[in-house]
């Protein structure tokens, strides 16, 4: 796809997109087997080392230009991005003008890997670089390339911390070529101004903010989507919806920690909502809340823990309406009874405190999984999030409507032209092809790897697993190493500090609670001696530095207490040691007692494994691996189908609303 089609105007339209594909089962059926096909084809690897030294050959003798005329070159570049768009024979001269301006303003010189990564990215696809491989300079260089073309960029970084640390900190590289950044956050929610930082030829964002507002656009747009009659309306409107709207389109989205994004975060719709109708009367929270806490799991209602189902059985909704016949008429309904009821059901055995959310200053607020971080103003549905805030005795919220919806899967195909980057993606190259269209490549490492795997050691109880850790991180701490604990939730993190602090172990804690102190904290984790506890996803995409004479000791040690929902996160985890080619170490420490186990082994099992196990001692290395790694492959597939299921009914919504406009 040439630049022409990918930036605003004549060619695209003021606010260019790709539209919604009407792909039929063949025409599925033909892109999977393509990705299949792709994936066993020989990779690029010879052509990306071609192309670095290419790079190399056209920085040739530009160390020696003065400022003037590297500016001369620059403004050369320009013309001829601008005249011929983005095209191959482009490419190289306009990495080694980045690489040149990025020595010089910066400091940093891009590596050959960084530059193959780059042109990855450039070319419209995902680039596997391992963990502190330097991913933000690289995305430096497809976003140069691109912005100096006209075509607007979206750098999709984790969360707010990082889109302001990042679009910060290459400002200065950006500003050399005469490109404008902005950095869009939650924070500064003022539409004219969000407007104008979108007006930037680079804008940094996370994909909530970014694809909020897109839906806030597609509200102010209507279902008419003709570009014609948007241009029209500057001729008779005093502000014209196009003037009213905060994106310039969906051109060229770069996307850090990419499987992060587009595979973690897509099980859950982005809901746009608005002021809802009437609210409902506290007392009718309060009331299923104790209808529900008169109920009997396993004789009136049965729960699917992993799927956060409830279902009614016979004799529960017998119960029910027994316990009902005395209330209001409201109650008197059984469908509306048993909706609300099962609701109630859910808030008191499926959503729990310090694992699901928080409690702040009377507000109920959600934890994002994949993150580990509040998600600010966000809510459950359909009086979810209400029942929970009685449950917790906080004051009860209006429900609100849902006014608009996108999921990932929808966004991000939207997307004229789409990359991304990431250190963990060969686990779902499958699914980022067949759903994204996204080709993965694996960009090798600067440097050898010297992470040292300590092993996975499964203990049969929580207690002997914490005892362990515990007695490992002191250990640690004696001869003066790093040590980082991932753990599943909020509660664990604050559990094991509590473990720590009575083991007079100074250290520190990183979750959803401290967020605000996110930056500082990872700032001091490669310190001697120093001891953080983090959920497993906190302070991603930030370099834990070595402190001087931590090398010495065996860098950074990471330990993970809990198998995460896909064995990519754990990778993540174990991925912030060993960096640069640096030494670093890292072990699994679990228990027959994680939640993982206890929800997919029945107690028979677990008992059996128990008797054969020696007291206080870890099971047999084998044994325990795949005691451990069965779940988590169930868990993978169960999360698969979930994503698969809502693409396929994304789909047939578009089908059916087809029609009409937009389903979103």
């Amino acid at each position: 796809m040439s630049s022409e089609t990918l930036r605003p105007g004549i060619a695209r339209g003021l606010h260019p997109e790709r539209a919604p594909s009407r792909e039929g089962w063949l025409d599925r059926l033909a892109h999977g087997l393509g990705g299949a096909l792709a994936r066993a084809l020989p990779g690029r690897a010879a052509a990306l080392r071609a192309f670095a030294r290419q790079v190399e050959e056209q920085g040739t003798g530009l160390r020696a230009l003065d400022a003037r005329a590297l500016g001369a070159r620059i403004d050369d570049l320009r013309s001829a991005l601008l005249r011929e768009g983005s095209r191959d024979a482009l490419l190289a001269p306009s990495f080694a003008l980045v690489r040149e301006v990025a020595r010089r303003t910066l400091g940093m010189e891009p590596y050959d890997v960084q530059i193959q990564g780059g042109f990855v990215m450039a070319k419209g696809m995902l680039a596997e670089m391992e963990a502190g491989e330097g991913k933000t300079l690289t995305a430096t260089l497809p976003a140069c390339t691109a912005a100096l073309a006209g075509i607007p960029v979206h750098v999709i970084s984790a969360n707010d911390y990082l889109v302001e640390r990042d679009a910060e900190a290459m400002r200065p590289l950006y500003a050399a070529f005469g490109l404008s950044v902005g950095a869009v956050t939650d924070r500064d929610r003022d539409p004219e101004r969000r407007r104008s930082v979108y007006e930037c030829d680079v804008v940094y964002g996370t994909a909530q903010q970014i694809a909020f507002d897109y839906l806030r656009d597609g509200l102010e747009r209507g279902r008419q989507r003709a570009t014609l009659s948007l241009r029209l309306e500057a001729l008779h409107r005093e502000r014209p919806r196009a003037e009213r709207m905060l994106l310039r389109g969906l051109c060229f989205a770069i996307v850090d920690e990419a499987d992060s994004v587009l595979i973690d975060e897509a099980r859950t719709p982005l809901i746009l909502s608005g002021p809802g109708g009437p609210a409902e009367d506290p007392a009718t929270h309060r009331r299923a809340l104790r209808l529900a806490g008169a109920l009997e799991e396993g004789l009136d209602f049965c729960l699917d823990r992993r799927a956060r189902r409830v279902e009614l059985t016979e004799r529960g909704r017998e119960r029910l309406a027994a316990l009902a016949q005395p209330l209001p008429g409201f109650w008197s309904g059984p469908r509306r009874r048993e909706a609300w009821v099962s609701r109630a059901l859910a808030a008191l055995h499926l959503y729990v405190r310090d694992r699901d959310y928080l409690v702040r200053e009377d507000k109920v607020e959600i934890v994002d999984q994949p993150t580990g971080r509040v998600a600010r103003d966000r809510a459950w549905e359909r009086g979810l999030h209400q029942l929970i805030e009685a449950r917790e005795a906080c004051a009860v919220t209006p429900q609100r409507e849902t006014v608009a919806r996108i999921s990932y899967q929808q966004f991000f195909r939207r997307y004229l032209r789409l990359a991304g980057m990431t250190g963990t993606a060969r686990e779902v190259t499958r699914e980022l092809w067949s759903v994204y269209g996204l080709r993965t490549q694996s960009i090798p490492t600067r440097l050898p790897s010297r992470r040292l795997d300590a092993g996975t050691r499964v203990f049969t109880t929580q207690e002997q697993k914490w005892a362990a850790v515990t007695a490992r991180v002191e250990e640690a701490h004696r001869r003066g190493q790093p040590v980082l604990i991932g753990t599943a939730s909020v509660a664990l993190s604050e559990q094991l500090s509590a473990r720590l602090a009575a083991r007079e172990l100074p250290h520190q804690v990183l979750n959803a609670r401290q967020d605000a102190d996110e930056a500082r904290i990872v700032a001091e984790a490669g310190c001697r001696g120093a001891i953080t506890v983090a959920t497993a996803m906190a302070g991603r995409g930030t370099d834990i530095l070595l402190a001087p004479g931590v090398a010495e000791v065996g860098g950074l040690y990471v330990i993970a207490t809990q198998r995460a929902e896909a064995s990519r996160i754990d990778r993540q985890l174990f991925g912030r040691c060993g960096r640069h080619g640096e030494l670093g170490s890292f072990e699994a420490v679990l228990s027959l007692e994680d939640p993982p186990l206890l929800l997919f082994y029945p107690p028979q099992i677990r008992r059996l494994v128990s008797r054969v196990a020696t007291a206080g001692t870890p099971l047999f290395p084998q044994l325990g691996k795949v005691l451990t790694r069965v779940p988590q492959i169930a868990e993978e597939r169960v999360y698969s189908r979930m994503r698969r299921r809502l693409v396929d009914l994304e789909r047939s919504t578009e089908d059916l609303l087809a029609f009409s406009g937009r389903g979103e």
